[in-house]
């Protein structure tokens, strides 16, 4: 068994797992990237569309031309990556937390380290999670494996398509399929509202003229060894009307039900999880339960554009620096989720210095306020054109505006959507 030991070690080496091990490396740290597949880039290996690094690098890019950007910059660095290496356990001893890998190309590893950055990333909720009766046959596939088969391995799941929830990865698979020559017949969605960004909405079903069914649920899939179709069931006032019932006939079925925190090594290691986000949860400094322990980017919650990603993974590495050099938080206050907000992260804020926080709203509205009280009194009142579950809000709150939580230890922030 091969033992190493670094300063600190991030598990995940997509756009999180680079971003923080940059920011690590650059306070002079030594920092392992454990990564399970052959490469460094994550998920953003198989997104061959455009719409990434706007933000970050000023310009649009397809996936894979955004992750060699960041890995151009880790190959550069003093950041050792251990690509093609699952980590099966990861254990706190006190002074180190001690990961354990298995590798084709080293075997068994043992990864010593002082500060561990989760940044795993996310899973897709399938079709066990959500329960559509029916019977078992071939070509029902997540929307996210559907895109690996095409953009990766090279490989047309099916020709006639349905597709089940408006999450944005099954919004690019309806495009990406219609690009390939295969007929989407539908997208099914339960809400009343999408699930996906609305410029994926316009792009990718709008422009190819691609039904979206709102308020409607798949109550059924049919077919023997292959998916022959699935009936789908109108909703209102919260009660389906099966005698408007109706049956479109297709060949696979994809599933775009949602994303979860893949947070497995999260549970093993006695971390609390948050039961609105399902991933950590974390103080002002993104620090787990566990000290020493930081999380970013879609372990932590799922996000929406990978530019903020990149941006809180940042800030977790430069966080997890702070903690190897000796610096302590002094005071934080509690933060809450009021009224039309779904959750808000961090858990915790430090008054003494700027805080970035990000929260998903429960409703759809257009003039919304974002308003944030400490103590029941505001102390920001902001105007949104337009908000909806799909699309995250983040905002920044500064000391100026927290010095009322330096006095009282019990103080409370509500953010609330009106």
């Amino acid at each position: 068994m091969k033992e190493l030991q670094f300063d600190s070690a991030v598990i995940g080496g997509g756009a999180a797992g680079m971003a923080a091990a940059l920011e690590l490396s650059a306070r002079g740290l030594s920092c392992a990237v454990i990564e399970r597949e052959d490469e460094l880039g994550g998920i953003l290996m198989q997104c061959i569309h455009n719409g990434f690094g706007l933000i970050e690098f000023n310009e649009e890019l397809s996936g894979p031309e955004f992750a060699q950007r960041l890995e151009e910059k880790v190959r550069s660095a003093a950041i050792t990556p251990f690509c093609g290496a699952t980590v099966i356990e990861v254990e706190d001893n006190g002074e180190h937390k001690v990961i354990s890998c298995v590798s084709g190309a080293w075997g068994v590893i043992r990864i010593k380290a002082r500060a561990v950055v989760l940044a795993m990333g996310c899973r897709e909720r399938n079709r066990g999670n959500i329960r559509i009766p029916g019977s078992r046959p071939a070509g029902v596939f997540t929307a996210g494996l559907a895109q690996r088969l095409v953009n990766i391995e090279g490989y047309i799941p099916g020709k006639d398509v349905v597709i089940i929830g408006s999450g944005d990865i099954g919004l690019i698979m309806a495009r990406r399929m219609s690009w390939i020559g295969c007929k989407v017949h539908a997208v099914v969605e339960i809400l009343p509202y999408p699930s996906g960004l609305t410029r994926n909405i316009v792009q990718c079903l709008k422009d190819f003229g691609i039904p979206l069914y709102l308020s409607h649920l798949t109550t059924n899939i049919y077919g023997q060894d292959r998916v022959e179709g699935v009936e789908v069931t109108p909703i209102e006032n919260g009660a389906l009307m099966f005698d408007r019932s109706f049956r479109i006939p297709c060949d696979t079925v994809l599933l775009s039900v949602g994303l979860v925190p893949e947070n497995e090594l999260s549970r093993s290691l006695g971390i609390d999880l948050s039961p609105m986000t399902n991933g950590p949860w974390v103080d002002s400094t993104l620090m787990t339960s566990v000290p020493g322990v930081f999380a970013c980017g879609n372990v932590l919650h799922v996000h929406d554009l990978v530019d903020f990603v990149v941006e809180e993974a940042r800030r977790a590495g430069s966080f997890a620096a702070d903690w190897l050099a000796g610096r302590r938080k002094d005071k934080e206050l509690r933060v809450k989720a009021g009224s039309n907000v779904r959750y808000v992260t961090p858990g915790r804020l430090d008054p003494a210095r700027d805080n970035k926080l990000y929260l998903r709203t429960l409703i759809v509205k257009n003039d919304a306020v974002l308003e944030v009280r400490l103590n029941n009194k505001t102390v920001r009142s902001q105007k949104k054109s337009h908000v909806q579950p799909s699309e995250m809000i983040s905002f920044n709150l500064g000391p100026s505006e927290l010095a009322a939580a330096r006095e009282s230890p019990d103080s409370v922030l509500e953010v609330s959507i009106l």
